[in-house]
């Protein structure tokens, strides 16, 4: 079954409902969506999902206080990880990838660095390293984003997960149109409460200290556009850099969402690195 069918289900994690929704073929090592500032279940690309899918089991969820999961949004990375650990132990899972996006990437490092023997590889796209140049930006960003889809007409994810080109942007109406797929049983939105909880955590996560990122010793594969206006590109090197066993995949004329942009480049390879 595609994500984009998949139930809305929840789980009781320590006391709180988590939303989730699977795809793919149980057995092997399964995948777990680490997803971005304001994402919620529906934000997930089902290009990309659908094509892990095909040979893996992929679980996507809403981390606490986010979408129709339940609690309060933590306002730390750090905090926002063990929750998604708890989420990862109340399945029963005892080894998993990860494919962190964006603030997901952040807690994905986490994850590894704080769980070392529940990871087994891990996807870091559209993200950086604790301390990362800009980071701490994302914020405002964020707003301008806004602000220029508001005058515009256009969705804020034209500006913030897209270059301005022809071709970017050509890329950005086909992915808006992909993730309108789900008609039915769609995410709640996220409230403004957890995105202001979620910019607080990325706000310290720009100031925080990456020396740790030598530690983490799994197969990592950093992926990003050449021109990132909301994780600088800088950071997806700087990742690259610091972590001991790392490759790095950078697509032409691609911002944020160059994973979504170049979405069969970027299974390919997701694909081989899992394999």
């Amino acid at each position: 079954m595609n994500l984009e069918h998949a139930l809305t289900t929840t789980i009781d994690v320590n006391g709180t409902p988590f939303a989730y929704r699977e795809a793919g073929i149980k057995g092997g090592v399964s995948i777990i969506l680490l997803h971005h500032l304001t994402a919620v279940l529906d934000d997930w690309d089902p290009a990309v999902v659908n094509g892990l899918a095909a040979s893996h089991h992929v679980i996507a969820f809403d981390n606490r206080g986010v979408g129709r999961s339940g609690g309060t949004t933590p306002t730390s990375v750090q905090e926002m990880a063990r929750d998604a650990i708890a989420f990862i132990r109340a399945l029963g899972l005892s080894k998993v990838d990860l494919l962190g996006f964006s603030l997901g990437g952040f807690i994905a490092q986490v994850i590894a660095q704080e769980e070392p023997d529940l990871v087994r590889k891990l996807i870091i796209a559209g993200s950086g390293p604790a301390g990362g140049e800009g980071i701490s930006n994302m914020g405002a960003v964020l707003q301008d984003g806004v602000a220029k889809a508001a005058a515009s007409g256009k969705h804020p994810k034209h500006f913030l997960f897209f270059t301005q080109t022809d071709h970017g942007q050509a890329a950005a109406n086909a992915f808006l149109a992909r993730l309108s797929m789900r008609t039915e049983d769609r995410d709640a939105a996220i409230s403004n409460e957890s995105i202001h909880a979620q910019l607080t955590a990325i706000h310290a996560w720009g100031q925080g200290d990456p020396s740790k990122l030598s530690e983490i010793h799994h197969p990592v594969l950093v992926a990003n556009g050449d021109d990132d206006v909301m994780a600088p590109t800088i950071n997806s090197f700087e990742l690259a850099r610091r972590l001991p066993n790392a490759q790095l995949s950078i697509f032409p004329d691609a911002s944020h969402g160059g994973i979504f942009q170049y979405h069969a480049a970027f299974l390919q390879q997701a694909l081989d690195f899992f394999a």
